[in-house]
Formats: C-alpha cells, structure tokens, sequence
C-alpha cells in the first residue's frame, strides 16, 4: 500500500508518540488530518504544511519541538523543508521510513551536525494495523 496510491497516511502509533512526547513535549504536528492530529495544533493536509512558517510556531511556543510525520511519498519535499526551517531555528523530530539509499537523505539528514538520527528496532505498527510496515523507520531529529 505504500508505494501505491491507495493511501499516504500512515498514523503514527500512539503509545510510540506518547514517549516521544514525553520527551520533547511537542507543541505542533505539522502534517496530520482531523482524526490522527497528534498534538494540541497542527497543520491538516488541506492546510499543506509545506506552504506554511515552522519556525515561526517554534518561536511563538518559545522554542518547542514540533512533530512531522509526513506524507512518504513527499519525504523529499518535506525533508527538505524541515532542514530549512531548522536553519530558521524551528526544532522538528521527523519520522520517515529508513531510506538511507535516497538523495534527501544524504543531501540533508546525513552527517549533517545539527540532526540526530535514531534507527527504530524492529518494524512499527502504524494506526490501528495488526501488521508491522513493510519498511523500517527512523527518527531524524533537527535540532
């Protein structure tokens, strides 16, 4: 399904946020729809995250973390975007399936000084699906 067009959304599963969370209180979920929105605020996919100022809500929160889960088929689009607004000062943890192979990735995750990246153990179960994905994950923190 993935690699389809059937969906893009792959909800992030709550008692994996819920650490993270507690972690980085999140402050914004900047790609979410009505039904998955993780935090108190985010930007709905009508409201195309990637037209708006993350570094702004950063600053108006006084520097808090903000959550991307983004759509895998625009991780491009929105790693990118994530490594520019951080340049801005916007602290963003992304999760993305662990594509070590792509350009994004060593254009703008790897050995980059200001990002954290963190492999996932094993396969996450995302939403309410009783299978694991059929990629693994990773967390790319922008700090």
């Amino acid at each position: 399904i993935l690699f389809s067009k059937q969906s893009d959304e792959w909800s992030t599963p709550q008692s994996f946020y819920d650490k993270l969370d507690e972690e980085y209180k999140f402050v914004f979920d900047l790609a979410c729809n009505k039904e998955n929105c993780k935090s108190y605020d985010g930007f709905t996919i009508e409201e195309n995250a990637l037209e708006q100022d993350w570094n702004i809500i950063s600053k108006d929160t006084n520097g808090g973390w903000l959550w991307l889960n983004p759509p895998y088929s625009k991780c491009k689009e929105f790693v990118d975007k994530a490594w520019y607004e951080n340049t801005l000062g916007a602290k963003i943890v992304v999760l993305l399936p662990a594509r070590t192979d792509t350009k994004w990735f060593h254009t703008f995750i790897y050995n980059n000084p200001k990002v954290e990246i963190q492999f996932i153990k094993g396969r996450l179960k995302f939403g309410d699906s009783k299978n694991s994905a059929p990629f693994p994950s990773m967390l790319v923190i922008f700090n």
